[in-house]
């Protein structure tokens, strides 16, 4: 994981085209990649900014024992309100993953643009879950439900109930994101959207039944304990873990990579 996350991370400075000697501020920072891939790149200083204390005290742990900590700042605050990073003081904003978290997407966008100094660029990377979400309801998890649709749909309605269109990882696509770029008053701007369809990979019953799509949902095993009866799940399975275990499901996933710029 952490070397797939690498790659997403040295992307969204690329494209960012980060210098040595610029401020960055790492917004939904978490544990900090964007921010010490720059300063490992020669950031003359990173604020790094996230909602969490936890996430932030990490981080400053982290910047300790690596020497770094003149040349970093912290700041808690949400993405949409970016409380203690002052009006023109950043040279890049990078996220990585975090929109999809924020309900108030057009206030981030302006938050972005207000604490960048003029030619300061955002750039961030955004999974687009809305893509392939159609096809997916066919099935189950993109595998063929067949003469089980019923339960798959009540399984399924479990996660609905909890994430409807409407929740902030589903109510947005690539287009939205230049939308909002633009209405914030960002140019030019470029994005670049990667979409794959391709078959699952086979993976293990247990590994499968103890997932889930994202840290709000329950797992498969505790959406089918809400809403089926132990004869229903044992049929579910029976049905299921063929396909899963041998890979024969579809796989749909988009993300997008923004970069723009404040004039």
């Amino acid at each position: 994981m952490l070397r797939h996350l690498a790659v997403v991370r040295d992307k969204v400075l690329d494209r960012a085209a980060f210098a040595a000697g610029e401020i960055l501020l790492d917004v939904g920072c978490g544990e900090g990649l964007i921010g010490f891939g720059a300063l490992e790149r020669g950031a003359r200083h990173v604020v790094f900014s996230d909602i969490s204390q936890d996430l932030l005290d990490f981080c400053g742990e982290t910047a300790d024992a690596l020497g770094l900590s003149d040349r970093c700042s912290f700041v808690k605050a949400s993405a949409h309100k970016l409380a203690g990073v002052a009006d023109h003081s950043i040279d890049v904003v990078a996220t990585r993953s975090v929109l999809i978290y924020v309900a108030e997407k057009e206030r981030a966008f302006g938050e972005f643009f207000r604490v960048l100094r003029p030619g300061g660029r955002v750039s961030l990377f955004e999974p687009i879950n809305r893509f392939g979400m159609h096809e997916r309801r066919h099935g189950f998890w993109g595998y063929p439900s067949d003469g089980l649709h019923d339960l798959a749909k009540r399984v399924e309605g479990v996660y609905e109930a909890i994430q409807p269109p409407t929740d902030p990882m589903l109510d947005f696509d690539e287009r939205d994101l230049v939308r909002l770029a633009e209405g914030a008053g960002f140019f030019p701007i470029d994005l670049e959207l990667q979409a794959e369809v391709k078959s699952t990979d086979p993976k293990p019953w247990p590994a499968f039944l103890n997932s889930s799509g994202n840290p709000k949902i329950p797992t498969i095993a505790q959406a089918m304990d809400e809403v089926l009866s132990p004869e229903e799940r044992e049929e579910f399975a029976e049905h299921l873990r063929p396909l899963v275990e041998e890979g024969r499901g579809v796989w749909r996933m988009a993300t997008a990579y923004l970069k723009a710029v404040k004039p």
